[in-house]
């Protein structure tokens, strides 16, 4: 671990419980708040030389939000705001424990609320990685106790030797920082999504919107054209086109009057459902939903299977849970208990709200179990999470209070 200095003494985790994250050689001193990591890293500029046609390099935090098109960030946005908004809890040995500070807020100097915090790190997961920063250490347990969210474009990762190092500028940060990733190989440092391998329906469904804007943009006037059946001279053509415009100005609303072997000719006009490429649009933003892990119809999208039920809606919630949301939210939870909590204890999403039966139904089967010797009354408390280190405080914190 880096900062170790002087005389200081690591703890049994190997790490100096005076370490203060960002100063190399400077400790705190006991009562303290731990000073913040600078994370001041300049952005590179756009080279000069380069051809007058090529767009200049995208440095920019947000260029590849700004990238996607509109299915693929409402599914992001739809998961990630679902997940965040689930509270998170702290257990051990399958029983409720009081909070950790940081499972209300991560890092105060930067976020209002874990919800800030955790839709951050699912975004970024969702598109292939997430990096999470330790800022601040608890000094008894050696593990993060304030963390944030650092843009995956800050960081550069290498495989060397079948080890991944990662560094922030200059600045080396293998041994402090979590790297989730979406998928990953054994040969490869960083994460991927399923957004890469979208490419040709990400652009495909870019330019059905350029060409719909286009069509809304001219009214979905059709086309048309004057047919002459003999060769004309250009300013004959142009005699002919300025007189057809001028009759049409000056007589708005009555029939047209062609001579001289002139017809006109007019391509099929489109109804607004063909204007709008509506089964195209429609089957390549399902893709890009279903790639993403979101049902289609919960973003506005048709279903394949037509018309809803509320019975079959509440299906498709407990199979959007099941599919999508709790593998990888039980990824990202794992690996960050692994990374910011003692051994034996885990961190975990309250995923109950989203897709679990009404408490009446709930009571229900409980009764008919206990009824058949299946389940005891204390276990009817564990499964619904009302046993913890003490009895009045397991459903506070089950829902994200704190004392």
């Amino acid at each position: 671990m880096r900062g170790l200095g002087g005389n200081a003494t690591p703890n049994e985790n190997g790490v100096d419980p005076n370490y203060r994250p960002g100063v190399e050689g400077a400790f705190d001193i006991e009562g303290e708040v731990p000073e913040q990591r600078s994370l001041a890293v300049p952005l590179p500029s756009p080279w000069s030389g380069y051809p007058a046609n090529w767009e200049p390099p995208g440095w920019q935090i947000n260029a590849g939000v700004n990238k996607l098109v509109d299915i693929a960030w409402q599914c992001l946005d739809l998961q990630s705001n679902i997940v965040s908004a689930m509270p998170v809890y702290q257990t051990k040995k399958g029983k409720i424990i009081d909070p950790e500070e940081w499972m209300n807020n991560p890092d105060p100097a930067i976020y209002t609320c874990w919800q800030e915090f955790a839709k951050q790190l699912f975004w970024d997961f969702q598109m292939g990685e997430a990096f999470v920063l330790p800022m601040a250490f608890n000094s008894s347990t050696g593990k993060p106790s304030q963390f944030r969210v650092i843009p995956p474009f800050m960081i550069s990762a290498d495989m060397k030797a079948g080890t991944r190092t990662y560094k922030l500028g200059s600045l080396d940060v293998t041994n402090e920082i979590l790297h989730l990733r979406y998928s990953s190989t054994t040969a490869d440092a960083r994460g991927h999504g399923p957004l890469e391998i979208a490419g040709a329906k990400m652009t495909q469904i870019a330019l059905l919107q350029k060409y719909g804007n286009s069509l809304a943009e001219t009214g979905g006037v059709p086309l048309y054209w004057i047919g002459v059946e003999r060769r004309l001279q250009k300013s004959e053509a142009t005699d002919l086109l300025e007189q057809w415009i001028e009759t049409r100005t000056a007589n708005a609303g009555h029939p047209a009057i062609l001579g001289s072997g002139a017809s006109l000719n007019q391509a099929r006009t489109m109804d607004a459902k063909e204007m709008g490429l509506l089964e195209i649009s429609q089957f390549s933003e399902s893709r890009i939903a279903g790639l993403l892990g979101v049902p289609p119809f919960l973003v506005g999208l048709a279903g394949a299977s037509g018309s809803l039920t509320y019975s079959n809606i509440a299906d498709l919630f407990d199979f959007h849970d099941r599919s999508s949301l709790r593998p990888k939210t039980r990824m990202i939870m794992e690996s960050l208990s692994a990374w910011a909590l003692p051994r034996g204890r885990a961190a975990e999403f309250n995923r109950d709200d989203y897709t679990r039966l009404p408490f009446d139904k709930r009571v229900a089967a409980y009764k008919t179990l206990i009824e058949m010797d299946v389940l005891t009354n204390d276990e009817v408390r564990i499964m619904e999470r009302y046993l913890g280190s003490s009895a009045d405080n397991a459903a506070q914190a089950l829902t994200g209070g704190a004392d």
